[in-house]
């Protein structure tokens, strides 16, 4: 019976379970053997990572062909325009080529957010903003390169929820497994770190504005 486990990735752990540099990796989180990674979050990125020990499974997480959406908090540098907005739902031109359409819009930082380890670095005189994306491919640094694009760089970087799966519940470094859709598994409830930083909860976040 396949496994399905969903991480909440702390910034700064590699999504793989080795590294010979001895950087923090998945192996430091889930003590679970035989799953890997369903797709990537780069090391500086937080958030929901799917891991299983069946490669179909994998595959349809990870694919871009499964049209698979994953939803991103994003904070930005600046305020961002309703115009801005509007081309990353139309699709910006990056240097490997246009995006898909994506849903974008303005967000509140989300109710019970931990800090990140080490705090995101401000221009005092700059201010920030969050929004929530929501794509449905996954090209290399994808979500910084697109809210560069239009003028506004990505200062931290979450991912929320690949399809009906999300963070709820889960404080950085925690881990549940799930029902796999269409298969029968234990259900069981959140692993715990040693340690856990920040609060426990996160919270679907309160839209500002329209979404596509």
């Amino acid at each position: 019976m396949p496994r399905l486990i969903l991480l909440n990735k702390p910034y700064g752990v590699l999504p793989q379970f080795t590294d010979e540099q001895g950087r923090p990796t998945l192996a430091d989180h889930v003590p679970v053997k035989g799953v890997y990674a369903a797709g990537r979050l780069d090391r500086d990125s937080e958030g929901l990572l799917a891991l299983s020990d069946d490669g179909a499974l994998i595959a349809r997480i990870a694919s871009p062909k499964h049209k698979l959406p994953k939803t991103y908090w994003v904070q930005v540098e600046g305020v961002p325009t309703e115009e801005a907005l509007q081309r990353l739902r139309d699709g910006v031109t990056l240097n490997d080529g246009p995006t898909l359409p994506a849903e974008a819009h303005r967000m509140e930082e989300p109710d019970g957010l931990w800090p990140r380890d080490p705090p995101v670095r401000f221009r005092a005189a700059i201010p920030t903003n969050w929004i929530a994306l929501t794509l449905k491919e996954g090209r290399n640094r994808q979500v910084r390169r697109m809210t560069a694009a239009v003028g506004f760089p990505t200062l931290r970087l979450i991912r929320w929820s690949i399809g009906d799966w999300t963070l709820d519940g889960l404080a950085p470094g925690q881990w549940r497994e799930v029902t796999v859709p269409g298969r029968e598994t234990p259900k069981a409830s959140p692993h715990r770190p040693k340690a856990p930083p920040g609060n426990t909860k996160a919270k679907r976040p309160r839209s500002q504005g329209n979404r596509t």
